[in-house]
């Protein structure tokens, strides 16, 4: 069976605070940037890959969403509990030097984990946690 990854998610409640990080900081590159209905999609993706996409969308981004859900999906990502993404990096201590310089929220150092990779922990602009991984090298 022939099965990638080809998007994933990221709920965002300000798209440019979004891009400052995930392009500038980050250095993912920017693939789209479309409005529909009042709301806004910015795709963006690593130039390492460029069949992977990540959506930062606003929260309970279907135009159905009752106000109610839309007030909850603000709150859950007001308080930080939605699920961000895991990035994996050659070099987990400059990445952590360079988001840490940016002023990101810092939820964990650099640190060797037991089960293998180095790694650290920042929140993004809208309080979605984001997991950098660097494999051990052989």
């Amino acid at each position: 069976m022939d099965l990638k990854l080809s998007q994933c998610f990221i709920a965002v409640d300000d798209h440019d605070k979004a891009l400052t990080f995930y392009r500038d900081v980050l250095g993912l590159e920017v693939r789209n940037d479309v409005g529909f209905e009042g709301m806004r999609w910015v795709t963006v993706g690593s130039p390492l890959q460029p069949d992977v996409d990540i959506v930062l969308e606003p929260p309970a981004a279907n135009p159905d969403a009752s106000p109610a859900d839309r007030q909850a999906m603000a709150e859950l990502l007001a308080k930080g509990i939605l699920r961000g993404v895991i990035f994996s990096t050659e070099d987990c201590d400059a990445l952590f030097a360079r988001v840490h310089a940016s002023g990101a929220e810092v939820l964990q150092e650099p640190m060797d984990q037991p089960y293998g990779v180095r790694d650290c922990a920042f929140r993004d602009p809208a309080g979605n946690l984001l997991r950098f991984a660097e494999r051990p090298r052989a």
